[in-house]
């Protein structure tokens, strides 16, 4: 056990007596008589660690401007719900009108206060100005998003009883870096995706749940925290997309503190708006709840009842009859890795195996010579693109399946120029990018086989075109690797909005939001799960990376990935149970749960999962 050492004295001596505390309560056998408190990283930590708290330390009397200012930014690091110790460094008034909520400004090397400025013209308060640089905002739902430039606002003291107080300060917190991953953790809550009249082509279509990550407090009452943050409804940029089943003004009914009991059964009371609702939307609304805690809970969710504000059940849901909603379902199986052989065919591997086959049918002949390949969710189609990227094929994966016309050619001159490798989403429609500088188009064939159509990406400037593209089972969300006019090449994630009827389809990829924005050239990317894709790049005037990033531009949890030269792709499942796999200088690899990098094959390339 330990706790997390501050950057001034107060919060390290609260933090170290919480420590101590901690262990006589955990009956430790024995602990040194001495020695420091060190700095325990936070990023894996286990739900256990919930038992070791840190708390602020209250001002001292005769403390100066600056001494205030500094202790306060220390007391709001701690794990009190309501900043009770925080608030103690602002007037009363002041104390009472504070929303610590509002918005949460992530610094890099935590915030810095000035020296203290006396007001002007003979004034008797100060200004201390608060300085960092900014590199994320967390807004008043949760949501993340990374942010560059300077932190600098001025907090104002006044004399209150006869010591200093902040009597003006912006709302908020303002945190460093290793303070916020410390106290946040990162979750997914779950709606339902707006898919328009596309749910039609599937099974189920009206039930495909999205992930919207969010940051909340690890250590404040969790589970009632992630069902508040659920109610609350999407954050901003997926809002368009997506829809709750939760009628709108719905929140907990009063005095609730949810965690799950010995069985993993979860009972929530809503309030009258919430209760009112048909025992078929109520079931929608449990799957949302029973995903969206397991998203956040170290146990797992076994059952979901929902009640009114007088505790009758309305209805519950267990995991098993909640199958039919589960996060990720259009991801399919999954039971082959794709990839074009030595001798420009698609061919596979079983999951598990090391010997590759050429896929059954036309696409598996090497009558005409593939470069890249893409396989449909269910595992029954192919599409690929011809060596010299002109043409498209798609075809059935089945022995007597022919190749036909190609189904879309580019008319550009150069091989770099011409089509990208293509994406299926989960409801069976395929996705590509003409490169063509003369005439760059996004362009989906409806159910991989209609005539494409062009889908205009108004967020794309000029100078620029997409490189590659990977579509989200969901088929709402698009990573788009887009290349600059200098060169280099960066990472966004865009809306997929659907509108319009079956017979006049109206599809835009809208509100493109960098992703990976340390990285100051993208190599490759993949989706590696339900909000996380995985991505290669480097930062300035480094060397190559792999990392795991989340949708919202946030860094991954996820463990470090172990060093490969000269990737050129990369490939995940949304099944984070599949190992990765890569296209490197040495063929390609593939990268097993809890070992290094493996060859498969030295003379294949455009390594794929279906999808």
């Amino acid at each position: 056990m330990g706790a997390e050492r501050r950057s001034g004295g107060r919060a390290t001596v609260a933090a170290a007596r919480l420590a101590v505390l901690a262990l006589l309560l955990a009956g430790c056998a024995s602990m040194p008589d001495d020695g420091s408190v060190d700095h325990v990283d936070s990023s894996h930590r286990t739900e256990s660690d919930s038992q070791v708290r840190v708390f602020g330390v209250s001002p001292q009397k005769g403390e100066k401007p600056q001494q205030i200012v500094r202790g306060f930014l220390e007391a709001t690091t701690s794990d009190e719900a309501a900043f009770s110790t925080a608030r103690e460094y602002l007037t009363d008034r002041t104390s009472q009108r504070w929303d610590p909520f509002s918005t949460t400004s992530v610094v890099s090397e935590g915030p810095t206060p000035g020296n203290a400025r006396r007001d002007a013209g003979g004034g008797s308060g100060f200004t201390v100005q608060v300085t960092g640089t900014r590199v994320a905002e967390v807004d008043d739902k949760h949501a993340y998003s990374p942010s560059s430039g300077d932190y600098a606002e001025g907090f104002h003291l006044t004399k209150e009883d006869g010591e200093w107080r902040i009597d003006r300060l912006p709302d908020g917190l303002v945190l460093g870096e290793s303070d916020f991953q410390r106290i946040y953790r990162p979750i997914n809550n779950y709606y339902y995706a707006e898919l328009g009249t596309d749910s039609e082509s599937i099974t189920g279509g009206k039930d495909v749940l999205v992930g919207d990550p969010v940051f909340l407090r690890r250590r404040i009452d969790p589970v009632t925290a992630t069902v508040d943050a659920l109610l609350d409804g999407p954050t901003g940029w997926i809002d368009p997309v997506v829809h709750s089943s939760f009628p709108k003004g719905t929140r907990l009914a009063p005095r609730q503190h949810l965690s799950l009991d010995d069985s993993g059964a979860l009972s929530v009371r809503l309030n009258a708006r919430g209760a009112k609702v048909s025992e078929a939307r109520c079931i929608r609304m449990a799957a949302q709840l029973l995903h969206t805690v397991q998203d956040q809970a170290s146990a797992k969710v076994g059952k979901v009842a929902i009640a009114g504000p007088d505790g009758d059940t309305r209805c519950e849901r267990t995991r098993e009859q909640t199958e039919d909603y589960e996060p990720g379902r259009l991801n399919g199986r999954a039971s082959h890795q794709y990839f074009v052989d030595g001798d420009h065919r698609v061919s596979s591997f079983e999951e598990g195996s090391d010997d590759p086959t050429p896929v059954e049918g036309a696409l598996g002949k090497g009558e005409t010579e593939m470069g890249a390949v893409a396989v449909n969710r269910a595992e029954q189609e192919g599409a690929a693109v011809s060596r010299a990227g002109r043409s498209l094929y798609v075809s059935r994966l089945t022995e007597d399946a022919e190749l036909g016309e190609p189904v879309l050619t580019s008319k550009a001159k150069h091989e770099n120029e011409r089509l990208t490798a293509p994406s299926w989403d989960g409801l069976g429609d395929l996705w590509i990018a003409d490169r063509d500088p003369d005439n760059p188009r996004l362009l989906r064939l409806a159910g991989g086989k209609e005539k494409p159509e062009e889908v205009d990406v108004p967020g794309l400037g000029e100078d620029e075109r997409i490189e590659s593209l990977r579509i989200a089972s969901d088929g709402v969300r698009m990573a788009l690797h887009i290349r600059q006019k200098d060169g280099s090449r960066t990472l966004r994630l865009g809306r997929v909005q659907r509108k319009g009827t079956a017979n006049d389809p109206q599809v835009t990829i809208t509100a493109l939001r960098p992703l990976a924005p340390q990285f100051e050239d993208v190599s490759a990317m993949s989706w590696a799960g339900g909000s996380r894709l995985v991505v290669v790049g480097r930062e300035s005037g480094s060397v190559q990376q792999m990392q795991y990033i989340e949708t919202d531009g946030s860094a991954s949890n996820q463990p470090t990935l172990p060093g490969i030269n000269d990737v050129t792709g990369v490939a995940a499942s949304e099944d984070v149970s599949k190992p990765l796999l890569a296209d490197s200088e040495d063929g390609i690899v593939r990268l097993p749960p809890d070992a290094n990098w493996k060859t498969l094959t030295d003379s294949g390339t455009s390594p794929a999962y279906p999808g």
